[in-house]
């Protein structure tokens, strides 16, 4: 059996919003697999949404303070960031993989079955990730000058890269131990472990960046040793957890050894995962090539306007993930109709908020981009950008719990799939079809992005609705 958590300060309380809201942040011991759907749906997402938020923050405080130093600084983070897209790539596709097994495993009840799984997600992550770091750890100039920073850029900020190169162990570790505590029903330790990084990050940067106090002034270079920092104790503090900690997964030494057949058919699943990310993360940049052909200041509205799209769209992402999680789970119970009603209830609510979200943006979009500049025509572009964008939030909203609910259910594959056919094979073509040769211009490059997100909403639900997925054996 799987053992219990205990959270005295929450007995005796009145089950409300602000009760619920309490129970969500703090922890809960509801059994995802029964009970009203609506509240479970609720104790997961809020803290998952919640979680998206403080990976977020990890960026923004960085550039924040880096912009200070000028702008060959912000253009090395800019340029390693860009980079390091590989590397969350692969982490996001080892955490879904991660998922599908792990809260199968909590569905059947099977807690030992569950640990286990988890260190083989935790072995096959940092095994992955001892193949990136040390080449771009050693070869980080390199690196850049292949990226198009200058010799100015490279000298004053090639250790920048070669930490956060360095320390890609600490950033795939936090993702995977992160999916194990999600996938488990317990997504209120992942956004301690995420609030904990960040604070030790904020009161680092600072100090190390400019030399506070008795802290070294190092710069750039500040930035990524903060980072790391505060990544790597919340790692430590994850493992602590784990192994110590309340949570419904509590690993002993007994669970650490390989399992082969375990470890292949998690790396299996990941791969699609992978995938999904990978096609996901290019199309985009082969989006901003065919902008490039329209000036700057269309490039800059777009990449303004992307900001406000991908953060409008957070607390989404973190109602799709709650959807992996309760149908990895359901399905593990046996309780199949139980996990697709999850899926509807989820996809509505989903659609209601980014409908809400869409029409704002669609009515006011020129002001959000006056947020962030002041250049009438980044703000004409971006303002297009957001309006067009923003037609499709609704089916964005579907599609979006879809995807994850066949990726919960172990179906890693036919997402990418779809990912292929909509990002690569139907987005970018049509983007230039439309853009260039039918001289449309950037308003061209907008609608396909709107056309592909939408076809990839309805394919997703087309595919979930036929129901194979419900036999998926993980």
């Amino acid at each position: 059996m799987l053992p219990v958590q205990k959270y005295p300060v929450l007995k005796g309380r009145k089950r409300n919003l602000w009760g619920d809201l309490i129970e969500a942040i703090a922890g809960t011991e509801q059994d995802f697999t029964n009970g009203k759907l609506g509240r479970a749906i609720f104790l997961l997402s809020v803290p998952m949404v919640l979680e998206m938020f403080m990976e977020s923050l990890f960026a923004i405080v960085d550039i924040l303070f880096v912009s200070r130093l000028g702008a060959d600084a912000v253009a090395v983070v800019g340029i390693t960031e860009s980079v390091m897209t590989i590397i969350y790539a692969i982490g996001s596709g080892l955490a879904v993989g991660t998922t599908a097994i792990v809260s199968r495993r909590i569905g059947e009840k099977n807690s030992e079955s569950a640990s286990i799984s988890a260190f083989q997600a935790i072995i096959t992550g940092f095994m992955v990730s001892l193949l990136i770091s040390v080449p771009g750890a050693l070869y980080a100039p390199r690196l850049l000058a292949l990226m198009g920073a200058d010799d100015r850029m490279i000298a004053e900020g090639y250790k920048y890269t070669s930490i956060m190169f360095g320390g890609n162990v600490i950033v795939m570790l936090l993702f995977i131990i992160n999916a194990i505590f999600r996938s488990a029903g317990d997504a209120s330790i992942a956004l301690r472990v995420l609030f904990f990084a960040n604070i030790i990050n904020i009161i680092l940067d600072p100090c190390l960046i400019f030399g506070i106090g008795p802290f070294p002034e190092l710069g750039v270079m500040g930035a990524a040793v903060a980072t790391n920092v505060g990544r790597g104790l919340a790692v430590i503090y994850q493992f602590y957890l784990l192994f110590k900690g309340r949570g419904r997964i509590k690993m002993k030494l007994r669970h650490i050894k390989i399992k082969l057949k375990v470890l292949f058919r998690l790396i299996k699943l990941s791969l699609g995962g992978i995938g999904q990310s990978l096609i996901a993360t290019t199309s985009w940049i082969g989006l901003v090539r065919i902008i490039a052909e329209f000036g700057s200041e269309v490039v800059a509205g777009y990449t303004i306007a992307l900001r406000i799209i991908l953060f409008s769209i957070q607390p989404a992402w973190g109602l799709s993930n709650a959807t992996s999680t309760l149908v990895g789970q359901n399905l593990g119970a046996g309780k199949p109709d139980r996990a697709q009603r999850s899926v509807w209830f989820t996809g509505k609510v989903n659609m209601i908020f980014l409908g809400i979200i869409a029409l704002v943006l669609i009515t006011f979009p020129s002001f959000f981009i006056e947020l962030f500049i002041k250049d009438p025509d980044v703000i004409k572009s971006g303002a297009d950008c957001l309006r067009i964008i923003s037609y499709g939030y609704v089916l964005y909203a579907l599609g979006m719990v879809m995807v994850q609910a066949l990726n919960g259910a172990g179906d890693t594959g036919t997402p990418t799939v779809i990912n292929l056919f909509c990002f690569w094979l139907l987005e970018i073509p049509l983007a230039y079809l439309l853009a260039i040769v039918l001289g449309q211009g950037e308003k061209g490059v907008y609608m396909a992005i709107l056309t592909a997100e939408s076809v990839m909403a309805i394919t997703a639900m087309l595919i979930f609705i036929r129901g194979k997925w419900k036999l998926r054996k993980v």
